[in-house]
């Protein structure tokens, strides 16, 4: 089964996608007037929030999203470099400004922590909040020395991060990825560039967003390949194992939804397209 939704006109340069795991609605982070979309499970445009502005509740620039356990939507805000939550109304209910440089990638715990990247500080952060009473408890550095780190992924069975960072090469068209594995306790647990994974792999991989799947396991697009591809669980990483290899133009977000389904966020054609395991 393949679902699009979305399209020309509706979301404009997307970044950024979430599944609620409870409702089954998606939020989408994109460029268009209202920066948040929210789609029921069937398809439908249920909200839209975030324009434009200086006010609470606007959004500048959003680079992504995700969906907390406890309802609440949290996206990063690239265009004053803030973090901001909302419920699924589109009301502002927090707003954290905590010295980020350039906050990027972001994906919630089950405990409804937000794990979130600082691209340009080279940073990972822990987030703690009341959301319903919209107060910040705890905003932890947990991880420092990283390079341009960017999508972020937290297991929702290990509490593995995996965390995609941008390394910068001399020359034009040099860059590349690097996919990083920590555990729960924030060790290393392994890490592959692009590199390494076209020793392995037949293709170069340029990787712009991870998720890990019911089981554990690694998932991650490449834009090269314009595919969705299986790296394994932590443990047996890397394997490889295509998931989506057609279809696709430009994959920038991925996650899973409530039904084990697998959304994908096409920048190319400006869609989501929903995939059935």
């Amino acid at each position: 089964l393949r679902m699009s939704l979305g399209g020309w006109g509706s979301l404009v340069n997307p970044t950024g996608v979430a599944a609620c795991r409870r409702s089954g609605r998606l939020a989408v982070a994109h460029d268009g007037k209202k920066r948040i979309h929210v789609f029921g499970p069937s398809g439908s445009c249920l909200h839209r929030f975030g324009e434009r502005g200086d006010a609470g509740n606007d959004i500048k620039y959003p680079l992504d999203v995700t969906v907390t356990s406890d309802g609440h939507v949290v996206v990063t805000d690239g265009g004053d470099c803030s973090v901001k939550a909302f419920d699924f109304e589109g009301r502002g209910v927090l707003a954290v400004r905590e010295g980020f440089c350039l906050p990027w990638g972001l994906d919630a715990t089950p405990e409804s922590e937000v794990i979130l990247t600082d691209s340009e500080a080279g940073a990972l952060y822990r987030l703690t909040a009341d959301f319903r009473k919209g107060k910040l408890k705890k905003c932890q550095m947990i991880r420092s020395q990283l390079i341009s780190p960017r999508g972020v992924a937290v297991s929702q069975t290990s509490g593995a991060i995996v965390v995609i960072e941008h390394l910068k090469a001399q020359g034009l068209n040099n860059s590349s990825t690097r996919v990083k594995i920590f555990s729960a306790e924030m060790d290393l647990i392994g890490q592959m560039d692009s590199f390494g994974l076209n020793l392995v792999f037949p293709s170069k991989i340029y990787t712009t967003a991870v998720a890990f799947d019911k089981e554990g396991r690694i998932i991650v697009t490449d834009v090269c390949s314009q595919a969705v591809i299986c790296l394994g669980k932590p443990e047996e990483f890397p394997i490889f194992n295509p998931l989506i290899s057609h279809g696709l133009s430009y994959p920038v977000g991925l996650t899973y939804m409530a039904n084990n389904s697998l959304a994908i966020l096409d920048s190319g054609d400006h869609s989501i397209k929903i995939y059935s395991s």
